[in-house]
């Protein structure tokens, strides 16, 4: 886990990068906004997670690190004794954690449930729905009170390392960090943001096959072919939201339904 720091004192805000080691969009975003040095008018503890996984560019050594929180510093796997070590890096802190996606170019935020940090920080990121999981979060640093996910874009694209620096400059400017004569945020004006509520994962059928016809966030209705394995089309039996839905993205599931519960506007 490596460590760096902008501005004098003890941070209270943070951004993590690299939880998962195939999704370098966070630390790419970190190291340009580093290289930048912008003033701040407070701390902010900059954090690269999982090097040892970074550095194969596989997701994980030993097991998920988004699974392991609270961790256990005696533990037998590389994650469970990380997982420890960030939850005591950032427990004090409002955190930005960074991730990507195999399902859905644009950013977006996930949060444990809708708060008062959920509240001040996601009208001022570059996204414009936010996603709140509640029940989903087992085992995740999301888990954690102030702290705010947010998916980057496509798994490796050049696109999502630059959402990525837009997203540390937004959460920044929302946790008042950034010196009034920092480089302004694109699209500095709060932004409204419609907010899901992540429900049930949709299972995949065994199959070699998979096909997905449904757009993440667009409404799917009863009765609408959603996905398929091996030919054989999936049907809603009631209107949902796809969240997080890919061919590929996962194992053992699509991606999960949701329902569209409100926005905010700060």
């Amino acid at each position: 886990m490596r460590i760096e720091q902008l501005g004098d004192g003890t941070p209270e805000i943070a951004v993590v990068a690299a939880i998962h080691g195939d999704e370098p969009c966070g630390v790419r975003g970190v190291e340009r906004l580093l290289a930048e040095s912008p003033a701040v008018e407070r701390p902010v503890k900059f954090v690269v997670a999982n090097e040892a996984a970074l550095e194969r560019d596989v997701r994980y050594v030993d097991e998920d690190l988004n699974r392991a929180f609270p961790g256990d510093p005696e533990a037998d796997t590389h994650e469970r004794r990380l997982a420890d070590a960030l939850a005591r890096e950032v427990r004090d802190c409002t955190t930005l954690s960074l991730h990507s996606t195999q399902s859905y170019a644009e950013p977006f935020a996930l949060v444990d449930t809708i708060d008062e940090v959920a509240r001040s920080v996601c009208p001022y990121l570059p996204v414009s729905v936010v996603v709140e999981t509640e029940a989903e979060s087992d085992g995740r640093l999301i888990e954690y009170p102030h702290v705010v996910e947010a998916e980057c874009g496509l798994q490796h694209s050049e696109q999502a390392a630059d959402n990525a620096v837009e997203l540390i400059r937004g959460f920044l400017t929302a946790t008042g960090a950034l010196a009034d004569d920092a480089e302004p945020v694109a699209g500095d004006d709060l932004c409204e943001v419609d907010v899901f509520r992540l429900g049930s994962p949709v299972p995949k059928t065994e199959g070699d096959d998979y096909e997905i016809f449904a757009e993440n966030f667009e409404r799917v209705t009863e009765g609408e072919a959603f996905a398929a394995a091996d030919g054989d089309e999936l049907v809603a039996s009631e209107p949902f939201y796809p969240v997080l839905m890919s061919a590929y993205g996962y194992e053992n599931v699509f991606g999960y339904r949701a329902e569209r519960v409100g926005v905010l506007d700060g």
